[in-house]
């Protein structure tokens, strides 16, 4: 069973930058994709982005493209979101999350929430001057 610790939050100007870190025990992370989610004040929770078991497949909600990278750090156990050119609507807290995949080559990941079986504590991140 995997454990998942975020961190890397904090409170940022608009156009600036912050790299959140989701940190893996437990489990080397070879059998899951990796998700990003985010929940804002009064609202859903929402997927922002994965990555695949095979680290060759990514995916980004349309609002964050261009803008934010996830990576994965085998060595540490660590997927990464660099998120870059923040808006004042990135305001959420962040959620990362493991998928258990049949195949450490899997190249597929998913942003549907029911998906995960395993959730981090969340790491708040506010956009704001």
């Amino acid at each position: 069973q995997v454990q998942l610790v975020e961190s890397g939050g904090g409170l940022v100007q608009p156009g600036g930058s912050l790299r959140l870190s989701c940190a893996a025990s437990g489990s080397t992370l070879d059998y899951y994709a990796i998700g990003w989610f985010r929940q804002a004040p009064g609202k859903g929770r929402e997927g922002v982005s994965c990555i695949s078991s095979s680290v060759d497949s990514a995916y980004y909600v349309d609002s964050v493209k261009g803008r934010f990278t996830i990576s994965r750090d085998k060595v540490t156990n660590t997927v990464y979101l660099q998120m870059n050119s923040l808006k004042p609507e990135d305001t959420a807290v962040y959620y990362c999350a493991a998928d258990r995949v049949y195949s450490r080559y899997d190249s597929s990941c998913s942003t549907a929430i029911y998906e995960y079986d395993y959730w981090g504590q969340g790491t708040q991140v506010t956009v704001s001057s």
